[in-house]
């Protein structure tokens, strides 16, 4: 019960942060929006309170094909920095692992040390 009752507390903070601004939309196509909508489901994950779900895997599939482009990948970092910081018990080891335990590989670590200007 706690831990549903704490995921919903995240996700209403999540609500609220993007209901209040505090993600920008990214210079290119993507919309932090679409990024915080697209992981909501690894969330519960990277806090270290569940194992990896499918739907997580999904979004971060997802996530990878609507970056595309430079812009893309850094509004997407930018945004994913953002997320992590708003994010209570963040494991920085299970959010860098993320991608490539859903199979995917991208161009920059995931870090809320990424320096995301550099990403390509």
């Amino acid at each position: 019960m706690a831990r549903s009752t704490a995921s919903m507390a995240v996700v209403c903070i999540v609500s609220f942060l993007l209901v209040s601004g505090v993600f920008r939309e990214a210079s290119g196509t993507i919309t932090c929006g679409q990024v915080v909508s697209t992981l909501t489901p690894c969330i519960s994950y990277i806090r270290g309170d569940s194992t990896l779900p499918q739907t997580c895997c999904s979004g971060v599939k997802k996530l990878n094909a609507l970056a595309s482009t430079s812009p893309d990948r850094q509004g997407a970092c930018s945004c994913l920095k953002n997320l992590a910081s708003h994010i209570p018990n963040l494991n920085p080891a299970r959010a860098a692992g993320l991608p490539g335990n859903c199979g995917v590989s991208v161009p920059y670590p995931i870090s809320t040390s990424t320096d995301c200007s550099k990403v390509r």
